[in-house]
């Protein structure tokens, strides 16, 4: 798939599950989980242990599923994610480097932008979608302000987003949404699949009344 496809698939399905850890061992199960419950885009962030190869291997077991790379804060990341496989990149800030190199891979790039000035400058340097963060910190009425002058401009939510809110999120404007802890952190439970996938579903199923 060429970059315009890989977007247009992340735009479609409206849901990034972002995937950070702290012990690699536990990703196997988290996105068996997912993809069981419905998740088809990943994002396994850069400050995950071995993440290029979980990036790597996930891509040979789930040909079907889009997996990024996350917290691709600089073009060495960038460099390292493409390496591994990553099919689109998302970083938490703004920076012309990651998109230059993504770009020159066909890849598409997942921005991270907050003000008016970050997110026009995002654009400039032709990110494909803007990642509006921290965006809990601010809330849908800041999204839906800030659409405005950028009704253009194709935004994900991310960052402290949760299920009872999504609905506020999607009104304001967001063209969709990027859930971290929420999908992945379940309190008082063990994980396994089966929790995981039951919890992802309820999102999904949210998620697909904006389709």
């Amino acid at each position: 798939m060429n970059r315009a496809e890989v977007a247009e698939i992340i735009l479609q399905e409206k849901l990034i599950a972002i995937l950070r850890v702290n012990d690699a061992d536990t990703l196997p199960v988290l996105i068996t989980g997912l993809v069981a419950g419905g998740i088809k885009v990943l994002e396994i962030t850069s400050n995950s242990p071995d993440f290029a190869a979980m990036i790597e291997k996930n891509r040979k077991r789930y040909p079907d599923i889009l997996i990024g790379a996350g917290t691709v804060a600089n073009r060495d990341l960038a460099i390292e994610a493409i390496h591994a496989g990553a099919q689109f990149l998302v970083s938490p800030n703004t920076h012309a480097g990651v998109i230059s190199v993504a770009h020159d891979h066909d890849i598409p790039v997942v921005m991270g932008a907050l003000t008016p000035t970050e997110v026009g400058e995002a654009i400039e340097q032709g990110a494909d979608i803007i990642k509006l963060f921290p965006a809990g910190n601010f809330g849908p009425r800041y999204l839906k302000a800030i659409k405005a002058p950028f009704d253009k401009v194709r935004f994900f939510a991310v960052g402290g987003i949760h299920l009872e809110d999504m609905e506020k999120w999607m009104e304001a404007g967001a063209d969709g949404l990027g859930l971290g802890s929420v999908l992945t952190h379940i309190d008082g439970l063990k994980l396994t699949e089966e929790i995981v996938a039951h919890n992802a579903r309820k999102y999904v199923a949210k998620i697909k009344q904006y389709e």
